[in-house]
Formats: C-alpha cells, structure tokens, sequence
C-alpha cells in the first residue's frame, strides 16, 4: 500500500489466516490467536500467571511515535548531499501498567492521528479483560476515544485540551470527560494530572524509547515486513520484561 494511501496495519485478521505478506516476512502465524498468544503469553507465566492476568483489571497506558522507515539520517544529507526524502511509520502501543508488558500494537504511515488508532488498540484486548483506566495524552481527547474507552467500563485519564469546553451529556464517555472538564478547571492542570495519576503514562513512553533502542530506523523497507521487525522487536521486549523490572523505592 502506498503512503498517499496511509497503509494501517491491524494485528489480527477477521479471517483468523495468516497474511500471505507476513508469511512471506517470515512472520508465519500471525493471525487473530497467533498475535494475541504472543502479546498476552511473552512473558510467559513465571512472574504472573495467565489465569490471574486476565481478572485483574488492566491499567492501559498510550502512546505513538514515530520511527524512520527510509531515508538518509540528516548528517549525512547534509553532508554528502543525498536525498532529503524521508518516509516515516508511526507505532501505537498499549502496555500494561503494572508488568510493562506490550499488550497491543497499531503499525501505521505517518499521516495516520493518533486518536483513530485508539479503539483499534482497545480491540486487542480480550473482551474477557477487565480495563480499569486508559491513560493517554491530549491528543486522546475525541469523543471516539472517550466513547470507546466507556464501552470497556474504563476510566479514562486523559488531559481535557486547554480550553477545553463541555461537551453535551448524550454519552458514558461524554459524562466522563466533562467530570475531567470541570475538574481540572477546579484543581488547575497541575494538581489534575497529579490527583489522577497521569503521570503514570511516562512508562509508556519509555517502554517506546526501549523500542528505538533497538534501531533508530526500520531496515525493511515493504511495509508488511517493517511490521514484522516490529513485532519482533516488541517480542524481544516482552521477553525481557518477563525476566524482571526494576522496583524503585523511596530512602530516607
């Protein structure tokens, strides 16, 4: 698919088959189970139990970035005058809160938003899943995200844009925002984004400084393989993750 076009990809297939373009990336298997036994079992079952993953509520933490697919870095194109052309993908992601373990994953062209890739990240999680929150930026902060995350009984700790105004009570998600709305005219930004832990989602965001660490750009250059080095770097994380994270505790 070409970038005018702004290829999506999605991790699971309606038909449960494998994708003739990942088999053909060595991606073998990646269907509707497939992905979701590498997202929900890549951490295996040494730190915590698949039975008990699924009936404890999931605090989801978004995030996108982008990651250079093609192009000469900017030294180089400076230095030895080669194309400025440069095509970037965006990777979307949901990781868990507590085991920082990636649990869903959006692959899209750079002029794909953030927002519409919300619902589709929330797809990937089992429906057997309790979600107690959504923590994501301003950038979340649409109706379709706000709809979707009230459809999973979610609490959505998303920043109300500055100004922000209310918006018509006609919804669950509605309700929920305009509650942030006011709150955070009462409280100010400051003490909203601490009363409502916001600040949690920096874990999401170095979960994806993890992903660029291991590769500034993608070497593939079709689209289906560049999302299958995703996936493997995503499942190299998970696994490294499965091994143990660091605690932090406060001394003195």
């Amino acid at each position: 698919m070409s970038d005018a076009e702004g290829p999506v990809w999605h991790a699971a297939s309606p038909d449960n088959r494998v994708r003739p373009e990942l088999a053909a990336a060595g991606w073998v298997g990646l269907g509707r189970a497939g992905f979701q036994h590498l997202m929900s079992t890549s951490a295996d079952t040494e730190r915590e139990p698949a039975v008990s993953r699924i009936y404890r509520a999931l605090n989801l933490l978004i995030d996108s970035t982008g990651i250079k697919a093609e192009g000469e870095g900017e030294w180089n194109a400076r230095k030895h005058a080669g194309s400025k052309r440069r095509v970037w993908r965006k990777i979307h992601i949901g990781i868990d809160e507590e085991t920082l373990e990636v649990r869903a994953v959006e692959v899209t062209g750079s002029n794909i938003g953030d927002a519409p890739m919300l619902p589709e990240l929330l797809n990937q999680i089992p429906s057997k899943q309790d979600i107690g929150s959504v923590t994501a930026d301003g950038a979340y902060d649409t109706r379709k995200c706000h709809e979707a995350i009230a459809a999973r009984d979610a609490h959505a700790v998303v920043p109300p844009r500055k100004n922000a105004k209310p918006w018509k009570p006609m919804s669950t998600g509605a309700i929920a925002r305009n509650d942030a709305v006011n709150a955070q005219r009462y409280l100010g930004r400051t003490l909203w984004r601490r009363w409502s832990g916001y600040h949690r989602r920096s874990r999401v965001e170095t979960k994806m400084h993890c992903i660029k660490l291991l590769g500034q750009s993608l070497m593939a250059r079709d689209f289906e393989r560049q999302v299958a080095e995703i996936q493997i770097r995503i499942a190299v994380l998970n696994r490294y993750t499965a091994l143990g994270i660091p605690v932090t505790e406060p001394v003195g």
